[in-house]
């Protein structure tokens, strides 16, 4: 659960700044949506191995992203 702590003279739209600041970091959203589903632990390896494959020819210049 997520506490913003809130100064009497604060303004709401400060709190509610602060709120979704916070809410973003949590990466709470992200969390929810991996939970929809379960991911065998070889798909997700295989996902992570792919990426960084796509990174290192992003970097050396093969694909243009």
């Amino acid at each position: 659960m997520l506490i913003i702590d809130s100064k009497d003279c604060e303004n709401i739209d400060k709190a509610l700044k602060k709120y979704k600041k916070k809410f973003e970091k949590a990466r709470i959203l992200l969390q929810l949506r991996s939970r929809q589903s379960f991911t065998k632990p070889s798909v997700k390896r295989r996902n992570e191995v792919l990426k960084a494959v796509y990174k290192q020819q992003l970097a050396s210049g093969k694909i243009e992203g």
